[in-house]
């Protein structure tokens, strides 16, 4: 299960899921420099994504999705620094989302895997045709060996 804005809106939810559920609690945090964005993105608020993500990882939260709203379908590349920060700071796995734009990113993503990352979402690259995902699962793929 995935939980966005009401983890930023009422954290004891997740606490909660985290006890009825253990191990399958994702939660999505979408952030704007830094600071965690609700409702759609049209509020953003004074809550650091990473304070959030300690938090939850006391609960037991399994990974966070994470976008950088200012990249998020811009085509622009993922934010690796903020993406590696929060996996290293927060303390939980993070799946990257927002900016992956070709395989250019998945290459700036690898070196800081070990930091975390698990993961990364793309959505308009594949439409776009920037983004091969057989040539991108591959490559993925040869990183775990």
């Amino acid at each position: 299960m995935i939980i966005g804005t009401k983890a930023v809106k009422e954290p004891e939810f997740v606490t909660e899921m985290c006890k009825r559920f253990p191990g399958h609690i994702i939660v999505g945090l979408d952030a704007k420099d830094g600071r965690v964005a609700t409702d759609g993105w049209a509020e953003v608020s004074e809550v650091m994504a990473t304070d959030l993500a300690k938090r939850f990882a006391s609960d037991g939260v399994e990974a966070i999705v994470y976008t950088d709203i200012n990249r998020d379908g811009m085509m622009q590349g993922v934010n690796v620094e903020a993406t590696a920060a929060l996996a290293e700071e927060g303390g939980i796995p993070v799946i990257a989302s927002g900016g992956v734009t070709n395989m250019d990113d998945l290459k700036r993503l690898a070196p800081v895997a070990s930091k975390g990352i698990i993961g990364a979402i793309t959505g308009r690259a594949i439409y776009e045709g920037t983004l091969d995902v057989a040539e991108a699962q591959a490559f993925c793929d040869s990183l775990k060996s």
